[in-house]
This record gives structure tokens, C-alpha cells and sequence, in this order.
């Protein structure tokens, strides 16, 4: 069934509900002898509306895993499936196809016996959904039936409404939590498994990073598996240079837009500014690639360095900073704009500068801000991973030379799981370790802003 259908009959029930609880909720109120209810009519049709709608879609939900299982449970049970092999990759492709055949995704099979299948497909498609709008259908009049009958001129219709809203702003806000705790559960469920077949010493500690996922996984090298490189590079490329370039650039920008620029140039500055970060980082990674990265290693050749390779930590650590200037830019700009124009007047009025205002009022006042922003930038590029490949390559190398070529956490993660390796093999569960210190990594970033930001709100509020 097309998913418009179910949401399409959803809203058009909860439609025709709330018109008859509204037009219900409205003579009442003529009948009422002071003409006063418990609510108005707009919460009474509310409450009809979403007694009608939101069972339907939940119901629909539900209807849509189990009626795939029952349409398949159809087929086979038909004389047409008798042709069919054993439980297999060919047993899997010609049900598929043959359910493509039937809802017209597919114009043409590859395998005879999916033509036959197709006709009990159909058939069961037809059955199955006509069987969930009337199942559907039944649930809604349920549900209109248990709402009208609840509507009374004493009916506390907006306390029901808002208490809804409420759970559903509440089961919102949990969405980010358990997706979070989801994430975690993966991870250390997956690192558990990694750290079972590799030392975590060897891991934390080790020089060398060269997994072999054609390698014997009963009997890994822990010696390969050293991830120092990595996260060597990921912090020199993303939390050094990047954080050289984005920094100063950033805070410098921020402070003149703020301070020294009159409203039209502030106009035109700042959205220009905003659009780098959303450039895709595609094209930074060609522009590091194809221009920052080669203008590099003539220069170090032109100043007398020896075989300076084409891709470099310094290629892309420049590039990267220079697409999170938005993300410190931003975050200074509105930091500093929101400190109090008092704090601004009183330091002028002592006989400060306007240099010195800024350095010893505007910006330790904004630095909450300032810090979070640095912060936010950090994260982002410690997890940029097209930069790193194209303009820095691949090459794990634990070296404090900007003009080597290096890789990041991020890199070796998506090179790790887009290989054809198995998930039981510790060069694929690597990957997932990989993660799960970036995620601690990040979490602890996040942490130390926290700290800084509270430390200094508390100083300046």
C-alpha cells in the first residue's frame, strides 16, 4: 500500500471529525443556560480529530510490517511457489522480483518463475490492503466513537489536548536521546567484540595501522592494528592546522563585523561569509586537491624541501579551516553582539579604547560563546573525511611534517566498512572501536565546553 493512502485517509477523517465535534462542541454551548462550556469548541474538535487520526496512523504503521509478512505467507502457500528452490539468494531475488512485477516496479524479470509468482502477488496485495483500510477504517470509528461520546458541555477538552501535545513534545525529545544511547550501545557492543580478538593495548598504543581483512581472523596480528596514526593525524590535521586557519580568521571576522562595520557592509559580509559552510565538502576536496595541494608542493620545493609529496596534512588542514570559519564566525558574532551595549558604554566612559574594549570587556564577556563555537568547529573537523581523502590520501603515517601525507579516524572508518570484509572479522570491527573513541573523543570536547561556558557565564552574567 502507498503510504499517501494511509495518511490521506488519516487526515481526511481527522478532518470530518474535527468539522462534526467543533459544529457538536458549538450546540452545546447554545443549549448551555449561561451559554459556557469547560473548553471552546476549537480544543473539543481537536480532541475528536486526534482520536480519530492518530490510532489510524499508528495501526498503519503496524499494518505495513505485518502485511508484507502475510503477503508472503500468501504466495507461498499458493501452487506456484512449488517451483521455487530452497532457502537461498535465488529463493530471495525471485520473490522480489516477482513483488516488483506485481506493484509495477519492475517491468521485467530476469527469472521465468517470476512471472507465475507475480499473479498470487497481486492477488495478496489486493486482499491484504483492502483488508487494512477496512481494519483502518473500523479503528477510526472506534475512536470517533469513544470521542463524541466524551463530549459534554463539562468536558475538559483542552486539558486532554494539551496533555497529547505535551507527550508527543516529550516522546520528540527523547528521539535524540535514545538515538544517542542507541549509538553507544552499537558501539561498545561492536568494540567489545573488536577488543575480544585484538588487545586494547595494542590498539591505544600501537605505531602501526595496516588491518589485513584477507588475514586470518581467528589468529589477528595485534601489531597491525595500532591506531596512534590515526588519531595523530586526525588531531593535527583537524584540531591544529584547521584550528589555526579557522580561529583567528574567525574571531578576527567576527569582531570587525561586529565592531567596525557599518550596517551595509555587515548586509552583504556576513551572508557571504555564511555560504561556505554550505558549500558541499565534495568541493573543498576538489579545490584542496587540485589547487591548494600542488600550489603546497611547488612551494616546498621552490624553498628547498626534499620530495615534498602532492597530498599533505597541510593541504588539507588549510582547506578544512577554512570551511569551519562559519561555524566560529557565527557563533563570536552573535556572542559578542549580545553583550549588554552598557558594559560597551561603561569601558568607553572609563577612557578605554575601543581596542581595549574589545579585548578586556566584549570579548572574555562573549567568550561563553566564543569557546562553544570553537568547540563546535572542532568537532567538525575532526570528523570531516572527503578533505582528508582527497587532498591528504590514505596513508597512515605517524610523522609531525604538515607536508606528509596523512589520514584521520573518519577515513579509515568508511574505508573499513565499504570494503566486501565480513563483520566477524576484526579489520571490519576495528572500524567500529574507531568510533567509538571518536564518540568519547567528542563527548569529551563537548564536556570541557560545558565547563568553560558555565565557569564563565557564572563570571559575567
Amino acid at each position: 500500500m502507498s503510504p499517501v493512502l494511509p495518511i490521506l485517509l488519516a487526515l481526511g477523517l481527522g478532518l470530518a471529525g474535527w468539522l462534526v465535534a467543533r459544529a457538536r462542541a458549538w450546540s452545546f454551548k447554545r443549549a448551555a443556560p449561561d451559554g459556557r462550556l469547560a473548553a471552546l469548541p476549537t480544543y473539543h474538535a481537536w480532541y475528536a480529530a486526534l482520536w480519530i487520526a492518530v490510532p489510524l496512523l499508528l495501526f498503519f504503521v503496524l499494518w505495513d510490517y505485518v502485511c508484507s509478512q502475510l503477503i508472503v505467507a500468501h504466495v507461498l502457500a499458493s501452487p506456484e511457489a512449488q517451483m521455487l528452490p530452497e532457502l537461498g539468494l535465488r529463493r530471495d531475488t525471485i520473490l522480489n522480483e516477482a513483488y516488483g512485477l506485481a506493484t509495477g516496479d519492475v517491468q521485467r524479470a530476469m527469472n521465468s518463475e517470476s512471472d507465475a509468482l507475480a499473479v498470487p502477488f497481486r492477488e495478496a496485495i489486493s486482499r491484504y490492503n483492502l483488508f487494512g483500510v477496512l481494519i483502518g477504517l473500523a479503528i477510526a470509528g472506534c475512536g470517533a466513537a469513544w470521542a463524541f461520546l466524551r463530549l459534554k458541555p463539562d468536558f475538559a477538552a483542552r486539558t486532554k489536548v494539551e496533555r497529547l501535545v505535551l507527550i508527543t513534545l516529550l516522546l520528540a525529545s527523547m528521539v535524540a536521546i535514545l538515538t544517542t544511547l542507541g549509538i553507544f550501545v552499537t558501539l561498545v557492543f561492536e568494540t567489545v567484540r573488536f577488543f575480544g580478538m585484538v588487545s586494547p593495548i595494542d590498539f591505544l598504543f600501537g605505531t602501526q595501522w595496516n588491518p589485513d581483512p584477507m588475514s586470518n581472523a581467528a589468529n589477528p596480528d595485534g601489531d597491525r592494528y595500532g591506531a596512534i596514526p590515526l588519531f595523530w593525524g586526525t588531531l593535527f590535521i583537524g584540531a591544529i592546522i584547521a584550528m589555526i586557519v579557522a580561529i583567528p580568521l574567525g574571531l578576527m571576522s567576527a569582531i570587525y563585523l561586529t565592531q567596525y562595520a557599518n550596517p551595509k557592509v555587515r548586509s552583504w559580509v556576513k551572508p557571504a561569509l555564511e555560504i561556505l559552510a554550505g558549500v558541499p565538502t565534495v568541493v573543498y576536496g576538489y579545490f584542496a586537491a587540485l589547487t591548494i595541494a600542488p600550489f603546497i608542493r611547488d612551494l616546498a620545493i621552490s624553498l628547498g624541501a626534499d620530495n615534498p609529496s602532492s597530498e599533505s596534512a597541510l593541504a588539507a588542514g588549510l582547506v578544512m579551516g577554512v570551511m569551519i570559519i562559519p561555524f566560529v564566525s557565527s557563533m563570536a558574532d552573535d556572542s559578542i553582539a549580545a553583550v549588554p551595549q552598557s558594559m560597551r558604554d561603561g569601558s568607553l566612559a572609563m577612557g578605554a579604547t575601543t581596542n581595549e574594549t574589545i579585548r578586556r570587556v566584549l570579548v572574555p564577556a562573549a567568550l561563553p560563546g566564543i569557546v562553544g563555537g570553537v568547540m563546535l568547529a572542532i568537532s567538525r573537523a575532526i570528523g570531516e573525511t572527503m578533505i582528508v581523502v582527497m587532498a591528504a590520501s590514505t596513508a597512515a603515517n605517524l610523522s609531525a611534517n604538515p607536508l606528509d601525507s596523512m589520514t584521520t579516524v573518519t577515513v579509515q572508518i568508511v574505508s573499513l566498512l565499504t570494503g566486501e570484509g565480513s563483520f566477524d572479522h576484526p579489520a571490519t570491527l576495528a572500524a567500529f572501536a574507531l568510533g567509538f573513541v571518536l564518540f568519547l573523543v567528542t563527548l569529551a570536547l563537548n564536556f570541557i565546553a560545558l565547563r568553560v561556558v558555565k565557569r564563565f557565564r557564572e563570571a559575567y552574567e
